[in-house]
């Protein structure tokens, strides 16, 4: 008779409810293991014997053969090393068949029997929940899964543990809910950067409606400090966007004791990272920066430094809020919506505007430098601000302009305004989410905000995206302005942001 236990194969954030079957039959003595494994689920064997001798477990001399079915999914990770060890044990009648198959279960095998931790524990216990099932795994792992009430979580520590609870003997108590803390990075005060007003604004307003921004200036001028203060000013994460955040985070093995963060992730990947390591993929399809950045911001230093193959990725995924990695086996589909904040010199030099200092190709190396940003890139900025270089008799004295405490305030006020603005509309939580026909409706323009537009768009080129993405930025400026309406001021200073001053061949 055939003894089952359940586990989870993960295709993203997704995971999907995987049957292991267990027999044990005459014939040649062998413990093999069918359904797509790949190496660490097929060394699962040997640490299952070893844990099973630890406990004076014996195998018998038959042939067990476990099926991980469906068996055209591709089985990856150690987490199987315990459903594998439960099917055997109920196949053995050590456990009743029938515990075990009310439960999913997950978690690597140390030789010892005892249970180490493995990454997924979130998602798995969301499909437990579907399946109205509980879900058994590592106690490291147990904070982690039980922020989903809905699941009943079991979190020993040894494999002795698990057939101990399963037979009554010692029952395990439930696990509880890691801390809800905020451990975003330390990031200076805006106050604290003297000069550049109009960046600050600017990052203000980006942050207010998650607008993606661009920042150009020589070097030295303040971009880098400038985005070193974006966390500051980001508004603490919903519970809902923490969960979403949390599962990418958990599937990419980066939670910590279950601790689920309140603050907007901030990602900064270096110039020279692959397109897999920033969009998502490689032999296991992980996560990739642009979706560990989800909910928060990714931010691109050295911007056209990155390969063009990697910069034309990212087109798609700044539209739509996904990306899918795809393979031969897998089609894989990450959330990824993020405010993209990227910092860039003029030139090569970084001198382009001080014939002084400038390289001698100047002004056809700017041209060159910034034509590796291809236009439909540059068109998905919303904001795209030259950034002068500060004068050095304006860095003496104190704090300058607001602090990011009371920028953060204002940010927050107006995310509030949005959240009620969309609050019936699925999906849409700011006013860069907000498609077309609605944006016509909650951005309405009255005659002279219709023509000075029009007269933008013409004289400036402005693609379809161009006039949607300034409605929305209009938008976000009349909220952090209290208005309900969105005015001629608000549509110039947003007009203002998209001016070809930062133009790519």
């Amino acid at each position: 008779m055939v003894a089952v236990a359940y586990s989870v194969a993960f295709q993203g954030i997704e995971a999907r409810l995987v049957e292991v079957q267990c027999a044990v039959a005459a014939g040649l003595p062998g413990f093999s293991i069918v359904g797509l494994p790949d190496k660490a689920v097929s060394e699962a064997r040997e640490r299952v014997r070893a844990a099973f001798a630890a406990l004076a477990i014996a195998l018998p001399n038959k042939r067990v053969t476990v099926n991980l079915s469906p068996a055209d999914l591709p089985k990856e990770g150690s987490h199987f090393d315990l459903p594998i060890a439960l099917a055997v044990l109920a196949a053995l009648d050590v456990v009743p068949r029938d515990e075990v198959a009310r439960c999913v279960a997950l978690g690597e095998l140390a030789l010892d029997g005892r249970l180490v931790a493995v990454s997924g524990a979130l998602p798995a216990a969301v499909a437990a929940a579907d399946e109205d099932r509980t879900l058994i795994c590592p106690r490291a792992c147990g904070p982690e899964a039980a922020w989903i009430e809905q699941v009943t979580v079991l979190a020993p520590d040894t494999l002795r543990a698990v057939i101990e609870h399963l037979t009554d003997r010692h029952p395990i108590a439930p696990a509880r809910p890691g801390a809800i803390v905020d451990d975003g990075p330390v990031a200076p005060c805006l106050s604290e950067l003297h000069g550049q007003e109009r960046a600050k604004r600017a990052m203000e307003v980006a942050a207010a409606g998650r607008h993606h921004l661009l920042l150009v200036g020589p070097a030295g001028s303040g971009k880098s400090s400038l985005s070193a203060c974006m966390p500051g000013l980001m508004p603490p994460l919903t519970a809902r966007e923490a969960l979403e955040t949390s599962m990418v985070h958990s599937v990419a093995g980066l939670l910590k004791n279950g601790r689920i963060s309140r603050s907007a992730p901030f990602q900064r990947p270096h110039h020279t990272a692959s397109s897999p390591a920033v969009v998502g993929g490689g032999p296991k399809a992980r996560p990739g920066e642009i979706s560990l950045a989800h909910n928060g911001v990714l931010f691109l230093d050295e911007l056209p430094e990155f390969d063009r193959k990697v910069l034309e990725s990212l087109r798609q995924p700044v539209e739509t809020g996904e990306v899918f990695v795809s393979r031969a086996n897998a089609h894989i589909r990450y959330p990824c919506r993020f405010l993209l904040m990227a910092a860039a010199n003029p030139c090569r030099c970084g001198h382009l505007a001080d014939p002084a200092q400038a390289c001698s190709r100047a002004p056809l190396c700017g041209e060159a430098y910034m034509g590796r940003i291809s236009g439909p890139l540059m068109d998905r900025f919303d904001l795209r601000l030259d950034v002068p270089a500060v004068q050095t008799g304006r860095m003496d004295g104190g704090p300058t302009g607001d602090s990011s405490k009371v920028v953060a305030e204002r940010v927050a006020r107006a995310r509030q305004v949005q959240a009620e603005r969309y609050r019936d509309h699925e999906g849409i939580s700011v006013n860069a989410d907000a498609p077309p026909p609605l944006l016509e409706e909650v951005a309405a323009l009255d005659r002279e905000g219709r023509e000075t537009i029009q007269r933008a768009a013409e004289r400036f080129s402005l693609s379809a995206r161009g006039y949607h993405r300034v409605l929305r930025t209009a938008r976000t400026i009349a909220d952090l302005g209290g208005s309900a309406t969105v005015r001629g001021v608000h549509l110039r200073e947003a007009l203002s942001y998209r001016l070809p001053q930062l133009t790519a061949a």
